[in-house]
């Protein structure tokens, strides 16, 4: 199994589509050498604007290149990317559905070092809640190559939310990414994990340990958090003894609201992995936050075996 950085990944994905298409044009809030649009600033110094710790002005500036016929990317760490502008992303871009990609690096608690004030775990909550944005979280590496061709070709405003480490190889290299469809990554005829971003991992690894003691786990990528496939995601949890979801994010707003929305009425045993209703904190390291609240396989496998008996 390999692994990417999401970020790396989306910097080169980037560079390439600037290289195929000039309308591509990049926004940048002072954190080119962490988002790593610096690739494609390196290559299209023309196309490409840095506009400083000002992340409602870079909003507000990537709306007009928009009206010009651009597609606009804007990008800064996902707890400014979709905190700070919050008036400038409502009024002037999602009212008019402007052609304009959001993207949020260091997602979740993967900016382990910096604490509570640079990790996003609402982030999702906020972009779901605003009319007419399409939020999506890819999984791997692969995913998010996918997903950043995708939007380009996609015409309205997009959120995208990325993990600030390493992260392994889930997808073959020739898969296929439709916005608003989750994959079944897995089948199973006991339980079904559902999982966003980094999380899609510890769920297959939790799959394979349920596995072990007789728990057959079907696991299902949502890599799209709106718009959902509720008839898909229904389809996917009918049958089971229990669902479980599992997410980077706060209980509030995020995957476990959306599916509990999907599900409501059908009365299907579930439970939910997520940060809580909390923030982040700083730690030495990635995997310590990850245990912390958590986030791991083992505690998806627990859970899971709790709903099955």
């Amino acid at each position: 199994m390999g692994f990417q950085n999401q970020r790396r990944v989306y910097g080169q994905t980037l560079a390439e589509l600037g290289r195929e298409n000039n309308r591509i044009v990049v926004l940048e809030a002072d954190l080119g050498k962490s988002t790593m649009t610096c690739l494609f600033e390196k290559e299209f110094p023309e196309r490409f604007f840095e506009m400083g710790i000002a992340e409602a002005n870079m909003i507000s500036f990537a709306a007009g290149l928009s009206l010009t016929d651009k597609i606009a990317f804007a990008n800064s760490f996902a707890v400014f990317a979709s905190g700070r502008p919050y008036d400038q992303i409502r009024q002037g871009i999602a009212i008019g559905k402007l052609n304009v990609k959001i993207i949020g690096s260091s997602a979740g608690l993967s900016d382990f070092g910096d604490g509570a004030t640079h990790q996003a775990i609402e982030d999702i909550a906020i972009m779901r809640a605003i009319p007419n944005m399409t939020v999506i979280t890819p999984c791997d590496g692969i995913e998010t190559k996918k997903v950043i061709h995708a939007i380009t070709e996609y015409h309205g405003p997009v959120y995208v939310r990325l993990c600030r480490n390493d992260v392994p190889d889930i997808y073959p290299e020739d898969m296929e990414f439709v916005i608003g469809k989750p994959v079944v990554l897995r089948e199973g005829k006991d339980i079904t994990l559902f999982a966003m971003g980094r999380m899609v991992c510890e769920a297959l690894a939790a799959a394979d340990m349920l596995a072990v003691e007789g728990i057959s786990a079907r696991v299902v990528n949502v890599s799209t958090l709106k718009p959902l496939d509720e008839d898909l995601i229904i389809k996917l949890a009918e049958g089971m003894k229990g669902i479980v979801t599992i997410e980077e994010h706060a209980l509030i707003g995020g995957l476990a609201s959306a599916i509990t929305f999907a599900l409501r009425g059908k009365g299907i045993p579930m439970d939910n992995i997520t940060i809580g209703d909390s923030f982040g904190q700083s730690s030495n390291n990635y995997d310590e936050l990850l245990v912390h609240y958590g986030l791991t396989a083992d505690n998806i496998a627990a859970k899971s075996k709790s709903l099955v008996k």
